[in-house]
């Protein structure tokens, strides 16, 4: 057996899915099965075998990531995994390693984001915890949005495919505000909305909550139900997986709904963002049992692209020098210049105002960390005094990056 990751076909998805079911203990569901191979581009996958049998993999999907300002090509990392019999070999360093030279080599995609099955795994190829979420755990008879609710609109309860066009057109709206969202084509809505039974866990079927303002929808849940009793009575159980309203009414109404359901007394998000609106909403914010969680993490692929690719929230004028031991294209002293309007990034010889690795930008990159925690962990180094409190305020951004989507 060799180590050297080859490029995938078509023919392969079958025993990768197979393989992958096993290896996340999730087993083979032929509804799931087909949704995914619906967004395998084999073109982008690896594959390791031993002899004609797969035992790691790792592949990419394409699609456009929000950031401060705008939006960028990126590597969405997934389907990656070794067998059993085959750790500790170098399979996954030798995978990860692959692929982010093919993908610098590439330059088409200036970052790479994924979701980790442990966070401990992905620092070490360059990755940084650019987004955190908010996992809710609520208990609902002792939660209420306080004040009257909105005399206009309506909440109407609907099948998932008769309103698909509508959650897009929603979705789109909300996406190019939120840093962290990823683009949705026809496929991809495909599996967000895909419902198989064998994983639904003893819940409903999935249901939408539309909201319909005066321009029409304008805001949407997802969400299922799962009966629960004991010698008290009724203790239901609501699972939300998205809420995206265009507007501040839709968003509470929506979560008014979700909060009250008949029969119900516990609801679980887990996708809240660090600054979801909903805990300025509610009467008992404890209640809503919030644990802080990683979300996506981010890897800066071509550090001048990527800088660029943003807006900054001031003006900002910085030299910073960065390390990347495995893509040294990236090493070096770069200037950036920008603000709200746009932004330029360039090699340079003037001296470093500030520096770190490739890890730490890819943390600050959608503005979720800040630059003076990184600093106090001893991640950023100031080299010229002042330049942390003057570059800080300029990665922010006035929302925080979330991670809502596994993929």
């Amino acid at each position: 057996m060799t180590n050297s990751p080859l490029p995938a076909r078509a023919e392969d998805f079958d025993e990768l899915s197979r393989m992958l079911g096993d290896l996340f203990h999730s087993g083979f569901d032929a509804e799931t099965h087909e949704i995914e191979r619906g967004l395998f581009e084999p073109e982008r996958a690896l594959l390791i075998r031993d002899g004609t049998e797969p035992v790691a993999s790792a592949t990419a999907f394409t699609r456009r990531l929000t950031v401060p300002g705008g939006t960028v090509p990126a590597a969405h990392v997934s389907m990656v995994g070794v067998v059993p019999t085959h750790r500790r070999r170098g399979l996954l360093t030798s995978l990860m390693r692959h692929q982010l030279r093919q993908l610098a080599d590439a330059g088409r995609e200036p970052v790479a984001v994924l979701w980790a099955t442990e966070g401990r795994i992905y620092p070490r190829f360059g990755y940084g915890l650019a987004a955190q979420r908010l996992s809710l755990e609520c208990a609902t008879g002792e939660l209420r949005l306080p004040g009257p609710a909105p005399e206009a609109g309506r909440l109407r309860l609907d099948r998932l495919a008769a309103r698909q066009a509508e959650l897009a057109r929603v979705y789109d709206r909300v996406r190019p505000d939120r840093p962290g969202w990823s683009s949705r084509n026809a496929a991809w809505w495909r599996y967000v909305l895909g419902d198989p039974a064998t994983q639904r866990g003893g819940a409903t079927e999935r249901r939408v909550v539309l909201h319909e303002g005066p321009d029409g929808v304008d805001g949407y849940g997802l969400f299922r139900t799962r009966a629960e009793w004991d010698h008290s009575g009724p203790r239901g159980h609501t699972l939300v997986d998205e809420v995206v309203a265009i507007t501040p009414d839709a968003y509470a109404a929506l979560w008014r709904m979700l909060l009250s359901i008949d029969l119900t007394r516990q609801l679980t998000f887990r996708a809240a963002a660090v600054d979801e609106p909903l805990l300025r909403l509610v009467n008992e914010p404890r209640r809503l049992g919030a644990q802080l969680v990683d979300a996506l993490w981010l890897r800066v692929v071509d550090v001048p692209a990527a800088l660029a690719a943003r807006r900054y929230a001031t003006g900002v004028d910085l030299v910073i020098e960065i390390t990347d031991e495995l893509l040294p294209g990236n090493t070096g002293r770069w200037r950036l210049t920008g603000g709200p309007d746009g932004a330029e990034c360039v090699p340079t010889d003037r001296p470093a105002a500030l520096a770190c690795d490739v890890r730490c930008l890819g943390e600050l990159y959608l503005g979720g960390a800040g630059l003076g925690a990184l600093a106090a962990a001893g991640r950023v180094h100031e080299l010229r005094p002042g330049a942390l409190a003057a570059a800080g305020p300029a990665f922010g951004w006035h929302r925080a990056p979330a991670g809502m989507e596994v993929f």
